[in-house]
């Protein structure tokens, strides 16, 4: 895994969190853990200046245009440098 893709932060106790780095409309986007939902994708990347909404679908670019949506209520495992799409809701593409 790349340095660009898992980080550690250290804490005032000096402890080690890691953050999972992910790409959501080709803007990198901090995760917390390494599990999360829809909501709480776009909920991190609205937080660091991703000019999406809640009320946009997610999506999970699986390479060679394929593309699978991933429900709010859906409880995916993220792996670093994943890119993830995020598009109005009365977007047909």
């Amino acid at each position: 895994m790349s340095t660009e893709a898992v980080n550690e932060v250290r804490t005032e106790n000096e402890s080690h969190i890691r953050q999972i780095i992910i790409t959501v409309n080709f803007k990198p986007v901090a995760m917390p853990e390494r599990h999360a939902t829809g909501i709480e994708i776009k909920q991190a990347a609205i937080a660091q200046g991703v000019n999406i909404q809640l009320d946009f679908v997610l999506f999970r670019d699986k390479g060679h245009g394929r593309r699978d949506p991933i429900r709010d209520d859906e409880k995916i495992e993220l792996h670093g440098g994943e890119k993830f799409e995020a598009v109005p809701g009365d977007d047909n593409s």
